[in-house]
């Protein structure tokens, strides 16, 4: 399983990512979705991350820059994601299906 963080941005916002190849799906946390156009789901979505189960009735498309190339995602709103092994809250969680 592959994991890498950085820095991304976001509507010029620079925002904590984590790669994580074993992830399936995509996250943005609240703060990070306030500069995207969201849309509200018509059932909540249930996803196991991190070892809780979490819910979300919003999605949004992401779209990033990473390392100088533009990106476009689709990703699930969370009010948090979580903490990376330093301590440092993750902002935006990339999955395997971005």
């Amino acid at each position: 399983m592959g994991r890498i963080r950085q820095k991304i941005k976001v509507d010029g916002q620079e925002c904590w990512t984590l790669f994580d190849t074993g992830a399936r799906n995509t996250y943005v946390t609240q703060s990070v979705a306030r500069a995207l156009k969201t849309t509200p789901m018509p059932r909540t979505v249930r996803t196991a991350l991190g070892g809780e189960i979490r819910e979300s009735n919003t999605a949004t498309v992401l779209q990033a820059e990473v390392d100088g190339h533009l990106i476009s995602t689709h990703a699930l709103v969370l009010e948090n994601i979580r903490k990376d092994e330093d301590g440092r809250p993750i902002e935006i969680l990339f999955g395997a299906l971005a």
